[in-house]
């Protein structure tokens, strides 16, 4: 089956999305610093695997765009479902689009048969930070409302591409400059972004709730916090179970997408058909 674009009208907004592939469906959602691009290197393997593979640039993201609205991240997943006549899909979500995956599973369950959630957060829920992360997060906040896109650019990919405490240039270049190239653009000045409703109450109030399969999948040079926000998973959904892909970092898709698809793969295959 070819590719299928649609442009997806929402409140205020409307998103860009691709499917690809037949078979049981999997919806990827991107990282804050990125947009669908990022999964390339992962939607061949997945379509290889037998499914339907759907894909969104978020809101701002990308080729999606938004007026100045709050609008609601969970609902928004939800009309690309629609819009691809999907009544539930597995869900990948990376770090930002892992959170707006978890708080999508628990308000709508119905349209979620399980998620792969892969160095996200957890809404509700502030991870203790180790005193250089709390640094690092400061110099970061700092650098963003400076708005100068080539230095936010230029710390993104120094932490969520190159790793925590990693050298510079440890990621392939070819990563790091596609990361590069898709983040910079979020910080471009008059960039409209929306506001985000958040979940109430959050996640982190909620995890017992969870009844679908959870796999979340860490990268072994990723800050260290994102390690606890697993933990916590595994420790309150029932089945939650956690993996760790030594040797990348933040953006486990774009530097191991082989790995990856397996896990996801090995993950939806119990499930048997939905959709």
């Amino acid at each position: 089956m070819p590719p299928q674009t649609r442009a997806v009208p929402v409140p205020g907004g409307r998103l860009h999305a691709v499917a690809e592939g037949d078979g049981p469906p999997i919806l990827l959602v991107h990282a804050g610093i990125v947009d669908l691009r990022a999964w390339d290197p992962i939607v061949p393997l997945l379509v290889a695997a037998g499914h339907r593979v759907i894909r969104y640039d978020c809101r701002g993201f990308g080729e999606s765009t938004t007026e100045d609205v709050d609008y609601s991240n969970r609902a928004d997943l939800v009309a690309v479902l629609d819009a691809f006549d999907v009544g539930r899909a597995v869900l990948v979500g990376n770090s930002r689009g892992a959170f707006i995956s978890l708080d999508t599973l628990i308000e709508r369950p119905d349209r979620v048969a399980g998620l792969v959630w892969v160095g996200g957060g957890i809404s509700g829920y502030d991870a203790p930070l180790r005193p250089d992360e709390e640094a690092l997060f400061s110099r970061m906040e700092a650098l963003e409302e400076g708005a100068d896109p080539d230095a936010i650019a230029d710390i993104d990919v120094a932490v969520w591409v190159d790793g925590y405490n990693q050298p510079a240039g440890r990621a392939p270049a070819a990563i790091r400059e596609a990361v590069r190239a898709m983040d910079r653009p979020l910080y471009e000045p008059g960039r409209v972004r929306g506001r985000p409703i958040p979940l109430d109450p959050p996640a982190s109030e909620r995890l017992g709730e969870i009844r679908a399969p959870i796999l979340a999948v860490l990268g072994g040079l990723d800050v260290p916090n994102i390690e606890l926000a697993a933990a916590r998973l595994e420790a309150e959904v029932v089945e939650a179970r956690t993996v760790v892909v030594p040797g990348v970092g933040h953006m486990v898709g774009m530097e191991a997408p082989e790995r990856l698809a397996d896990l996801i793969v090995d993950l939806v295959r119990p499930l048997g058909t939905w959709g």
